[in-house]
């Protein structure tokens, strides 16, 4: 008999919340016709507001005066909310300077719609699923990256560098992953 009173709650509650209006997306007019209040729109997850974790990938970067160009490029390529996901990621984030050497028109020609994919693969070379951190790092390292290939990993005279011309100078690590600052941008192996 006790096991039915814990039930009634439980069914009392049931009935409540099935037999009420739905007046979540209903408002009252001035004329007392009910009209339905607009949906919102759905964002990924970038949209979630969040001001007691550690910052993800993207919320650093956004927030590196020395970042801009690469920002700017992650949103053009439509990936703020991949790289704002749960990861891990290793990003290796080319910082202004290093997308200023990069011809002007290059730079110019992918950040146009329409090569939208062109750009993502780029920026998949700057991307590896999975958290290596500076410690973790070896020379000789390869890591395949999330497109266009592998980048190598190289050490010497105290200094990491990537394909062998980009030097990690900065790192930091991010609720989703480490962002490893370089002063070049990696430029895929052509096929």
């Amino acid at each position: 008999m006790r096991s039915n009173f814990q039930f009634l709650p439980i069914l009392g509650l049931f009935f409540m919340f099935s037999c009420g209006t739905d007046t979540a997306n209903e408002s009252t007019g001035d004329q007392g016709q009910a009209t339905e209040t607009p949906a919102v729109e759905p964002t990924g997850q970038s949209g979630v507001a969040d001001e007691v974790s550690n910052p993800n990938i993207v919320q650093v970067v956004a927030g590196s005066k020395d970042h801009s160009t690469l920002v700017a490029a992650v949103k053009a390529a439509g990936l703020v909310d991949a790289l704002s996901n749960a990861g891990p990621f290793t990003v290796f984030a080319p910082t202004n300077a290093a997308f200023e050497k990069v011809p002007k028109e290059t730079l110019d020609d992918l950040l146009k719609p329409e090569n939208k994919e062109k750009l993502s693969d780029l920026l998949g070379y700057h991307t590896y699923v999975g958290s290596i951190k500076a410690d973790m790092i070896q020379d000789g390292m390869e890591l395949d990256q999330v497109s266009l290939g592998k980048i190598k990993l190289s050490q010497k005279d105290g200094k990491t560098f990537v394909n062998g011309t980009a030097e990690i100078v900065g790192s930091v690590s991010t609720s989703n992953g480490v962002i490893h600052i370089i002063n070049e941008v990696l430029m895929p192996p052509k096929p």
